[in-house]
Order: C-alpha cells, then sequence, then structure tokens
C-alpha cells in the first residue's frame, strides 16, 4: 500500500511540476515577445504592423498572412512554420532566409527561444489561446 501511495504521490508532482514549468516558460515567452512588439502583433485584434501578425504562426506557410507585404523571399521561401522552423529562424532570420525585410539580429539563448515558441505557438489564427 505504501509504494502504491508513494507512486502516486509522485506522478502529481511531476504532472504538477510540468504544468508549473510550462506557465513559466509562456510567462517568460511573453516577456521576450517585447522585442518583437515593434513589428509583430499577436492575440486578439491583431493586426500586421512594419511585420505581419502572428497569430496562427504554427502550420501557418511562410509569406501567408492576409494584407501583409512579404518580401519575395519569404513568399518563395517554402516554409511552413512549426517550433523546429521557428528555432532556427529566430536564431538568425537572415541566414535563414536570405532577402527577408526582417531586420532583427537573432536571439541566440536556446531557453529564450524555447519560452518564446511557447508563448508565440499558443495562439490560433484567432488570435484565442489555444485550449
Amino acid at each position: 500500500m505504501k509504494k502504491l501511495t508513494f507512486g502516486a504521490l509522485m506522478i502529481l508532482t511531476v504532472t504538477a511540476t510540468a504544468s508549473t514549468a510550462m506557465a513559466q516558460d509562456v510567462a517568460a515567452g511573453k516577456s521576450s515577445f517585447n522585442k518583437c512588439l515593434a513589428c509583430h502583433a499577436i492575440g486578439e485584434g491583431a493586426k500586421n504592423k512594419v511585420g505581419p501578425e502572428l497569430n496562427g504562426l504554427d502550420g501557418r506557410k511562410s509569406g501567408t498572412a492576409p494584407d501583409y507585404n512579404y518580401s519575395d523571399a519569404n513568399k518563395n521561401s517554402g516554409i511552413t512554420w512549426n517550433e523546429a522552423v521557428f528555432k532556427e529562424y529566430i536564431k538568425d532570420p537572415k541566414a535563414k532566409i536570405p532577402g527577408t525585410k526582417m531586420a532583427f539580429a537573432g536571439i541566440k539563448n536556446e531557453t529564450e527561444i524555447n519560452n518564446l515558441w511557447a508563448y508565440v505557438s499558443q495562439f490560433d489564427k484567432d488570435g484565442k489561446v489555444k485550449q
């Protein structure tokens, strides 16, 4: 009985810790997104700025945000955004898509990149947080 109780307690602890870690990642990602706010918007009511709005980025083809004037490099990149592509891109946007209009040096810190993806990827195409 003691083993069963201990096992159940361990599962609850791990689950609670994982949930807390995810919440911290999203919160840290939101803070990191402040670097992006000058050019990008995300969330309900987001509109294109100097850069496109980023709602529904996960699974979206590059160069397809409505009413945004993309560079030919972005439109013709063949990229479909996902976690791996985003993480590679955000380290050095101009290296990933030569000719992009994005004038951002990139983020090199892996933890910050992971947190930023946790924040950005939580929004669906309508700017609502996915459940």
